[in-house]
């Protein structure tokens, strides 16, 4: 049994993810739902679903202690969406306000929490949440995941569409950041599959480029479907992490505070988590030339993401 928390239930990622959550979770299991608004209503309408996991709505700032008290996981998918023409960047400023008082209310409700940051700009978000519990002096560098999950699915679909492969057999690693220019798709070591030059760089792009696809394809609103479904997984996994399983899982970690060998302080690296949170950094993968080349792109935007962030909440 797990005691669950998604702030920010009530919005496009939320619900969705909730749904899957009501499903996924071991029978016995406390679902709680935050949000400023809606959320209610939501909770209301999971409630009648028929499995074993009980939910709770918790409305507004006056609520989000109570909502948050004891747990064991926090999902974070609270804020803006992108819009198009926006970057993640344009999100920073009212979504990073929303991370910091959240994770102020995790340091204080539920400081051993694993704690699952969705909310964009994931990139600058973690370093915020980190910056935010070092201050409160609960910061566990183990238990803080930027939820990167969605470019490794997106990854696997493509890869498996291509190569008329079953895509959830697939391990397709995708490390760095969570951004088109940070993001990079590690196709070299996909095991028995081979890619052209044309196919590599194809595929590079359509993963890096994903989410401005969705939103160009929505007109407005991002992706909401295909992120709860990433984030889901997630939670699938630090669950089974929690209950004495190891598994591997690919974040977007503090690499400098857990001692791991990354390009820059905070990387998306693949790592194995169990009871306790991160316990084991795997070395950064072989890249090829192709891969190699995006490296220098990807540091320079991850210095400038992280320093913002750290930026942010030093300032706050």
């Amino acid at each position: 049994m797990s005691k669950v928390v998604v702030a920010g239930a009530a919005g496009g990622i939320g619900q969705p993810l909730a749904l899957l959550l009501k499903k996924s979770l071991p029978k016995g299991s406390t679902l709680n739902l935050f949000d400023v608004a809606n959320v209610k209503g939501v909770a209301a309408d999971l409630s009648h679903i028929n499995s074993g996991v009980k939910v709770n709505a918790f409305l507004g700032d006056a609520e989000r202690d109570n909502a948050l008290q004891g747990a064991d996981i926090v999902l974070i998918p609270a804020g803006v969406p992108r819009k198009p023409g926006m970057t993640r960047d344009d999100l920073f400023k009212t979504n990073a306000g929303i991370v910091k008082g959240l994770v102020e209310a995790i340091a204080k409700q539920c400081p051993k929490a694993f704690i699952g940051i969705i909310t964009n700009p994931v990139n600058s978000t973690v370093p915020i949440a980190a910056e935010i519990l070092k201050k409160a002096g609960v910061y566990d560098a183990k238990k803080l995941f930027g939820v990167s999950t969605l470019d490794v699915v997106r990854a696997q679909a493509f890869v498996g569409e291509l190569k008329g492969q079953d895509p959830a057999t697939l391990e397709v690693d995708v490390i760095g950041g969570h951004s088109p220019e940070t993001m990079i798709p590690v196709l070299s070591q996909i095991k028995g599959l081979s890619f052209t030059e044309a196919e590599a760089k194809d595929l590079t792009h359509r993963v890096k480029n994903a989410g401005t696809a969705v939103v160009e394809a929505k007109g407005a609103g991002s992706a909401t479907l295909s992120m709860a479904y990433a984030a889901a997984r997630f939670a699938d996994n630090l669950i089974k992490a929690r209950h004495g399983q190891t598994v591997r899982e690919i974040a977007f970690i503090d690499a400098k505070s857990l001692k791991a060998d990354s390009p820059t302080p905070y990387f998306g690296l693949v790592i194995d988590i169990n009871k306790d949170g991160v316990s084991k950094v795997h070395p950064m993968p072989k890249l090829d030339q192709f891969e190699q080349s995006q490296i220098g792109e990807a540091v320079k935007a991850l210095e400038g993401n992280i320093k913002t962030g750290e930026t942010f909440a030093k300032s706050s």
